[in-house]
């Protein structure tokens, strides 16, 4: 591993992007359960995946995912 970014959304961890040793592809390691399907996805474009996990978090929440943290 040679670089990762954390990816959160309105404080919530989602998980983290890590650039693999072939420093092309980026791999989502996921930590939050509505983003869970992503996990282990791999792409050349870190803000792909960025834009995937933030629109999975997002679409749980407005279906009302009980999975989703909510600050109480």
């Amino acid at each position: 591993m040679y670089e990762s970014h954390t990816v959160e959304i309105d404080g919530v961890f989602l998980g983290t992007i890590i650039l693999d040793t072939n420093r092309t592809s980026h791999r989502f390691y996921a930590t939050h359960d509505s983003v869970r399907a992503l996990h282990n996805q791999i792409l050349n474009e870190r803000r792909e995946l960025v834009r995937r996990a933030v629109s999975q978090f997002r679409g749980s929440a407005r279906n009302g995912g009980s999975r989703v943290h909510r600050p109480v």
